[in-house]
């Protein structure tokens, strides 16, 4: 932002520009505690879910932020992990179906395999509604003579 100002003393006018400071939320955890957010954490857990996946480094560095960007432009001082934990889970599941039911596993505690069933299932059923969404004809349908 740029803003013409002028000295109190001997009137003389400048310019000045200002930047916004964004600052990323704090998270509340699942159990009330409070913690400031953590860049470096949230870089190790994707690093740890996208592990010997073929996602170049830059683009899971695009996804981090991507993300730190939108936690710094809600507008809220506080905001639950568990979104935090959605935000991480769209990024993934764009960059890697396998680092995304990796990461899911762990985050959402599955305790046997019908939980990872469910969850490729809910995942295949994603990816089903995105590609009939984008396949629509944008031209309306010829009838047949």
């Amino acid at each position: 932002m740029r803003r013409r100002r002028e000295c109190l003393s001997c009137e003389e006018r400048f310019t000045t520009f200002e930047t916004p400071e964004l600052v990323a939320p704090r998270l509340v955890k699942r159990d009330g505690r409070r913690e400031p957010f953590d860049e470096h954490k949230l870089r190790a857990g994707m690093a740890r879910a996208l592990e010997k996946r073929p996602v170049a480094v830059e683009d899971m560095e695009a996804a981090l932020q991507r993300i730190v960007h939108r936690l710094q432009t809600m507008g809220e001082r506080e905001i639950p992990s568990s979104r935090l934990g959605d935000l991480v889970m769209d990024a993934l599941r764009q960059l890697d179906e396998i680092a995304y039911v990796r990461f899911a596993s762990v985050y959402r505690s599955f305790q046997d395999v019908t939980e990872f069933e469910e969850e490729i299932q809910r995942l295949q059923q994603i990816a089903r509604t995105t590609a009939a969404r984008e396949q629509m004809s944008l031209l309306p349908d010829e009838e047949d003579p």
